[in-house]
């Protein structure tokens, strides 16, 4: 790994003895009591997966009360912006302040956010407190990760992972169906209100179960305020450019040179903030150690590619298929039916070949079936695209989940809230990005294909009222060709991230805390071992790379 990296390992390692006193108890009782705590982080997961997505399908109904049409996208990409911002920030306080009470304040945060959401008097009050919403949802995305990583050892994360993996991909698609389902037998107000009861009854577990030991003062350093907020700031502002470039103004209009210049600056402000701070938000070591910079780039390019598969395939299984939403919306779903088992399972393929390894067969699979997606025949059957995605969820799973828990397991308990959310806001990036280029890809394609009468917009315009177009095959073989292009795209993502993982991951992973941590403790038996699992012995003697 380099000096930098056998130096941070010795550190994580040294942090993982002295967090005798930082391990997390799930109960009095030990082992047997994480339960609860799990039911909690599985509830906090789904409230953080099911806002992503819920509102989409009772924007008719939202608007209708409260106008604002031209702005309603914010509604999403408020709640996007807030929750990847604070993702580090919040990673960092987990470290310094402990999980629970990041977790309890993040929790309190979203449950305000939803009330006030569900009184909204006009979309302005709606957008602002959507974006209070994800100010607390970024506090449950990454501090869950965090604490399974912390409630299991090594050889068990793969099976808790799995379960989060799992409430997120059934979460994610049930939003929009039940969002539907609301809006047309409630009101749309109740879309925010579910989130109460839920949400409490996982504060309640959290307060109630989760035990974790006093921290000493002397060993939490003084909390970098002004780089979060320089983060904060500097993150909004380029998101906010990626996520409205094209669409509420052009690429090479006043308003995104404007945003693009503010987010250079505001970057420059965060480097020299971060540097004069004696315990950065983004410290240096998560780009210097060699695994932690791999993975972080490796899942930068996963959120890229899953534009493709989440964003442009229901436009093409109705638009060129011809399936009813709920059709279209099952050909996407296959793939989280494959993810969370091929991810429980990547287990035995890591023991045996190491993460990265693993990782590298997840990811080149995953490439050769995004490029296979253009192959498909016009108009073709439902169930080829849906082979794909099932045969995409399966590579995929055997990609991220590797890199997740590897990297988790290379740091101590004192860097793993900061470590994790690192992973998590990179691949946040790249799903943006990905909208973004992709979007402008798709655009450019059906521009083309239409003779400068097309878009993203007159194809959903299209797609709910077909008579509004007077060459519907027309339209359909342009969706195919941009659809197509998108999948390309994402298949080039999947071959940087595979060569991301060749070049610069090391091929062992220097894991620490390896043991199962005794009674129930988390954290309280980390070793200072620079080694990674193998099947017969648990450990490697030779020293990673």
């Amino acid at each position: 790994m380099g000096t930098d990296g056998a130096s941070g390992a010795a550190d994580s390692g040294a942090d993982g003895v002295r967090s005798g006193t930082d391990g997390i108890r799930s109960g009095t009782d030990g082992r047997g009591r994480r339960g609860p705590v799990v039911a909690a982080l599985m509830l906090a997961m789904a409230l953080a997966a099911l806002d992503a997505t819920i509102v989409s399908t009772a924007i008719p109904q939202i608007v209708g009360d409260l106008g604002g049409f031209s702005v309603f996208s914010w509604l999403f990409s408020g709640y996007l912006l807030a929750v990847t911002v604070t993702l580090p920030i919040y990673g960092k306080l987990s470290d310094t302040f402990g999980r629970k009470p990041v977790l309890i304040a993040g929790s309190i945060l979203f449950l305000i956010g939803s009330a006030l959401c569900a009184v909204a008097w006009n979309m302005g009050a709606l957008i602002a407190f959507r974006v209070v919403q994800g100010l607390g949802g970024g506090a449950l995305q990454g501090t869950v990760q965090t604490l399974a990583a912390d409630l299991y050892p090594l050889k068990e994360r793969p099976k808790i992972q799995a379960k989060l993996s799992t409430v997120w991909a059934a979460s994610s698609i049930a939003g929009p169906a039940l969002g539907g389902l609301i809006a047309a037998y409630a009101d749309w107000r109740w879309i925010f209100l579910i989130n109460l009861p839920i949400g409490a009854v996982a504060l309640w577990l959290i307060v109630r179960h989760l035990h974790e030991p006093e921290r000493e003062q002397a060993t939490r350093g003084r909390t970098d305020w002004a780089g979060a907020l320089a983060v904060f700031a500097c993150g909004g502002v380029l998101l906010t450019a990626l996520v409205q470039g094209g669409v509420a103004w052009g690429w090479l209009s006043a308003p995104s040179f404007a945003l693009f210049a503010g987010a250079l600056v505001l970057g420059a402000a965060v480097l020299v903030t971060e540097r004069r701070a004696a315990e950065p938000i983004i410290p240096g070591w998560v780009w210097r150690r060699r695994t932690i910079a791999a993975v972080n780039l490796a899942l930068g390019a996963l959120g890229l590619l899953m534009v493709a598969p989440t964003v442009f395939l229901p436009t093409y299984a109705q638009s060129v298929l011809g399936l009813a939403p709920i059709a279209a919306g099952f050909v996407l779903s296959v793939m989280t039916l494959s993810w969370p088992v091929s991810a429980a399972l990547s287990q035995h393929v890591y023991r045996r070949l190491g993460f990265r390894d693993t990782a590298l067969i997840g990811i080149g699979g995953a490439a050769l079936f995004l490029f296979a997606f253009p192959f498909l025949p016009y108009p073709g059957q439902a169930w080829q695209p849906a082979l794909i995605m099932l045969l995409l969820g399966a590579a995929l799973g055997l990609f991220q989940l590797p890199l997740i828990v590897g990297v988790q397991s290379t740091v101590g308990w004192s860097e793993r809230g900061t470590a994790t959310a690192s992973v998590l806001f990179c691949r946040q990036i790249g799903q943006t990005l990905g909208a973004a280029l992709f979007g402008a890809v798709a655009n450019s394609v059906l521009t083309s294909r239409l003779g400068g009468a097309g878009s993203l917009d007159a194809v959903a315009h299209a797609l709910e009222d077909p008579n509004s177009i007077a060459d519907p095959e027309r339209l359909r073989r342009a969706v195919d060709s941009a659809v197509d292009t998108v999948y390309v795209g994402a298949g080039c993502a999947a071959v940087i991230a595979l060569l991301v993982l060749v070049f610069l991951a090391p091929r062992r992973f220097p894991v620490i805390g390896a043991e199962a941590p005794e009674n129930g403790e988390v954290g309280a038996l980390e070793s200072r071992e620079n080694t990674e699992l193998t099947p017969h012995e648990g450990h490697m003697n030779r020293p990673a790379e």
